[in-house]
């Protein structure tokens, strides 16, 4: 039996959340990327509903603006505008109660979408149980396999066999050894792109951990130009500095300014050519740079989703995890960590894209003879340890106030290549990484073994 088939009152449904979801993206179809990932149109009860979610989708998708007016457009056209009228969508822009409540209308929806198959289920469950022609342990089997049914129908991914899985395997092999394709987006630092496989690989969460005042957020800058530069779209999420400072950043960086300078305005003759070259190569960059503070993990979903849909971005960093705000503030810490670096993981994945989650190391680090960090090092969770595909550790090496900073740069942990150690150059007063070719002499975990930065 259709669910529908059934009448409205014994049946769970919500017609203000279907409506206010509804409403709230003809009112602003950006806000579309906070439910495309948890919502699709068979969930609606209400079959006009589900209509009209397919024709906001369809506008979007377009990159067309969906609004009362277009949508009614879209429905007429398709031939799917039976029982929808101007009225109608009128009064959802209008019923509306809060546009920033969306995705927990949509969660609504998508509940009681579920309670109605569970209620299916069940009355499909007590039949089989009655049906005594059946052995009671098959009985049992049928049962279980309407819940089990139920259980894939919310899953978005089914196991597929290897041989599906090898399609297009030696193709795949041949393109990368013949130079038409690359194993990863090069982050224009040679020896980490080694470490790394070829560089950042889409669908990875790479962790980038350091104490304070080492140069992780610096360093995450660099590699964001790094790619805008080759043409790859990047994006950061910083949460320590404004916008400003970041472009300020990225000019001194790319223009080979001195940063306190160019903060004073005291530029020597040369640097303004300088400073107004970096900006026109500047306007040009696929980069961006968002400057809200206690970022939540919906609000990161749904910036990256934007990004994705509207900029086919490549690489997001999030600076840093320990400033990202609780989904729950009744959660203990620990938690909130580990729901915010799963939850990134997981949207990398989603995005096909790759994270870099910058991160704060506690004080053990400090006690250890060597200065070097490891993996037990990284603050608050070991969930952060977990989840990381790539774990990079920065730690100062040696200074040089009349140049550049040697950075001891180690990767304990990668799980599609190898792990090992280099040494990064830091100019600071250009905000400039770049590979060193210093030999790291560590003693770490009583080793005395070189780290260097050949493969």
């Amino acid at each position: 039996m259709h669910p529908r088939e059934f009448i409205s009152k014994a049946l769970p449904w919500s017609p203000e959340a279907e409506s206010s979801v509804l409403g709230a993206l003809m009112l602003d179809g950006g806000a579309w990327d906070s439910v495309g990932d948890i919502l699709t149109a068979e969930e609606f009860f209400d079959v006009r509903n589900g209509r009209i979610f397919t024709a906001i989708g369809g506008l979007i998708s377009a990159c067309k603006p969906a609004d009362i007016v277009t949508v009614f457009d879209q429905l007429q056209a398709s031939g799917t505008g039976e029982g929808v009228d101007l009225l109608m969508l009128n009064q959802m822009a209008q019923y509306v109660p809060s546009a920033s409540n969306l995705r927990r209308y949509a969660e609504i929806v998508s509940e009681r979408a579920l309670m109605r198959n569970l209620v299916l289920a069940a009355d499909e469950v007590k039949n089989i149980a009655g049906d005594t022609s059946v052995p009671v342990l098959g009985r049992l089997d049928k049962a279980q396999g309407v819940l089990q049914a139920l259980q894939l129908k919310k899953a978005r991914h089914m196991p597929t066999v290897i041989a599906d899985t090898i399609v297009g395997l030696l193709d795949r092999v041949e393109r990368l050894a013949d130079g038409s394709a690359m194993p990863g987006i090069p982050t224009g630092i040679s020896s980490l792109d080694q470490l790394l496989g070829g560089g950042f690989k889409p669908g990875k969460q790479v962790i980038i951990a350091a104490r304070p005042s080492v140069g992780k957020s610096s360093l995450a800058e660099q590699l964001c130009i790094n790619l805008a530069r080759a043409g790859h779209p990047a994006a950061m999420f910083s949460q320590e500095m404004g916008k400003e400072e970041l472009a300020d950043r990225a000019a001194a960086n790319i223009g080979r300014i001195a940063l306190d300078r160019l903060l004073s305005g005291q530029l020597e003759q040369y640097e303004w050519s300088r400073l107004t070259e970096a900006i026109e190569i500047m306007r040009n960059l696929p980069l961006h740079f968002d400057d809200q503070p206690a970022l939540t993990l919906s609000d990161i979903s749904a910036k990256a989703r934007m990004l994705k849909r509207q900029h086919g971005i490549k690489l997001i960093v999030v600076d840093y995890l320990q400033l990202c705000a609780a989904g729950k503030a009744t959660d203990s810490r620990h938690h909130q960590i580990e729901e915010l670096s799963r939850g990134l993981k997981n949207l990398a994945r989603q995005l096909d894209i790759t994270i870099v989650t910058l991160s704060q190391l506690n004080r053990e680090v400090e006690k250890r003879p060597s200065g070097r960090p490891i993996l037990s090092d990284l603050k608050e969770s070991g969930a952060i340890e977990e989840d990381a595909d790539v774990v990079i550790l920065l730690s100062r090496y040696s200074t040089n106030p009349q140049g550049p900073s040697v950075v001891a740069c180690d990767v304990p942990k990668n799980r599609q290549g190898r792990v090992g150690e280099l040494a990064l150059s830091f100019e600071g007063t250009y905000q400039h990484w770049q590979e060193s070719s210093v030999l790291l002499q560590a003693k770490k975990m009583g080793s005395s073994r070189l780290y260097t930065n050949e493969a």
